[in-house]
């Protein structure tokens, strides 16, 4: 376990890597004694020092909620992070490369609340019900500290999170059995990746359910016009500057983004 000042040390050194966008030292490298129990208050830490500046949380991201990306993580169960405000982009939009370390995408589904869902004891069934609709989006995580990261980076860093973009089709949950939705990921002309929804610990609505879960020692309600972000069911696809990237969710519609 790592001491407060050593956790500030960690915050310190991220928050200038989101401010310059040039990869800063992993916690992992600069304290080697760091639990993951560091990793989630230095995140939180973060956090709070973006929405002192004016950021607004809007909801939470999931990730590594397949087990290949488990396995390849050496850990048993998904991480979180934090969604805010000026992560968002609209369908189609076009961001400045340099806006990013190395950044990468991938497709998910989003979930909007319209009831609150509190843990402990939250099962898909209600997550469902308290959804008002699922949304493709895709992700654009970035490798903000140097690598090999270990799952401990991953999580001070919030996940990775660093933009998503919203689009396609809105439907409710009961509209359709959100396992089999599928999507093709193209790089410009080139598919770079296939999967479905169902990669997401067999249901991407458990991914919701996890995280309620997982917050309700701390008392957090995930609240009603939340977005969670409920992880991706392939592989990362890397982004150059120039690239368009675009996901085809088939009934849901398309989502892309540009990287100028």
């Amino acid at each position: 376990m790592l001491s407060a000042d050593q956790r500030a040390e960690a915050v310190a050194s991220l928050r200038e890597s989101h401010r310059t966008k040039k990869q800063g030292r992993r916690p992992s490298e600069m304290f080697p004694a760091i639990e993951i129990e560091d990793s989630y208050a230095i995140s939180s830490a973060v956090a709070a020092a973006r929405v002192e500046a004016g950021a607004r949380i809007i909801g939470h991201k999931i990730g590594l909620t397949s087990r290949a990306m488990q396995l390849s993580s050496k850990i048993d169960e998904p991480d979180y992070g934090y969604i805010f405000d000026d992560l968002l982009l609209d369908d189609g939009a076009t961001v400045p490369f340099e806006n990013f370390c190395m950044p990468r995408v991938e497709p998910e589904l989003t979930f909007c609340l319209k009831a609150p869902l509190k843990g402990p004891n939250v099962g898909l069934v209600d997550v469902l019900r308290a959804t008002e609709y699922v949304i493709p989006s895709i992700e654009i995580i970035d490798a903000r500290v140097t690598e090999p990261r270990q799952i401990f980076d991953t999580v001070a860093d919030n996940g990775a999170a660093a933009g998503l973009v919203l689009g396609g089709l809105p439907v409710r949950p009961d509209d359709l059995d959100l396992r089999r939705v599928g999507a093709i990921f193209y790089r410009n002309s080139q598919i770079e990746e296939t999967g479905l929804a169902a990669g997401v610990l067999g249901h991407p609505a458990r991914a919701v359910a996890w995280l309620a879960n997982k917050l309700a020692p701390f008392g957090t309600v995930l609240e009603p016009g939340h977005l969670l972000l409920s992880g991706s069911f392939t592989r990362p696809v890397w982004a150059a500057k120039g690239d368009t990237l675009h996901a085809d969710f088939g009934s849901l519609g398309m989502v892309s983004v540009q990287f100028t």
